[in-house]
């Protein structure tokens, strides 16, 4: 499965990168204050964040990821300017049966829904599987996050569990959702693609 000249961070589109403290916090500080995307991206409730909140959470991202080691955080990069569009983790990693949970969020309203998520699945799916010798990879999520559900199981995710009416927005109740992938599901995939 691991082909040596395959791209591990870097799809037609989009690259995978890390954090840059200097010029991120005022991009995502924006994207926090887009209830759309919070809404997509987050679970628990959620507020706007000024720069210096979001750089403080870097600090704690990459304070975790070192002392833990069961979390990927990959920023979202546009190839052809190098701006950053969204976020991309590897987390809750569970070493001793090889699972764990990916989350992507495409930050900016025009960036979304131009295909740019589904080459950042590809890119997480190689990575999880390929490179940190996965089991397994999960996602959750809401019901009513309707592109991530499509984009899921065109990636061949199955929907393994379904906790209802388990989250409320705008006065409504929601399903939330988990899907699953099994490493040979995704090879079966990629060969595929050949």
């Amino acid at each position: 499965m691991l082909n040596i000249e395959t791209q591990l961070f870097e799809g037609q589109d989009i690259r995978l990168g890390p954090i840059d403290h200097e010029a991120h916090p005022d991009i995502e500080s924006r994207w926090t204050h887009d209830a759309e995307f919070m809404r997509l991206m987050e679970r628990k409730p959620v507020r706007p964040l000024s720069p210096a909140q979001v750089k403080k959470e870097y600090e704690s991202i990459e304070k975790k990821m070192e002392e833990d080691r069961n979390l990927y955080y990959f920023t979202i990069r546009a190839r052809e300017d190098d701006r950053l569009i969204g976020k991309a983790l590897v987390q809750w990693i569970d070493w001793a049966n090889g699972n764990g949970w990916i989350q992507l969020g495409i930050g900016a309203a025009e960036d979304r829904q131009r295909g740019l998520g589904s080459q950042v699945v590809r890119l997480l799916l190689h990575f999880a599987f390929a490179e940190l010798n996965l089991y397994r990879v999960s996602a959750f999520v809401p019901e009513y996050n309707e592109v991530a559900i499509h984009m899921l199981r065109k990636f061949g995710f199955t929907e393994e569990i379904r906790r209802r009416q388990a989250a409320e927005r705008d006065g409504r109740r929601w399903d939330l959702l988990t899907f699953g992938l099994l490493r040979s599901e995704w090879e079966e995939q990629v060969r595929g693609r050949r």
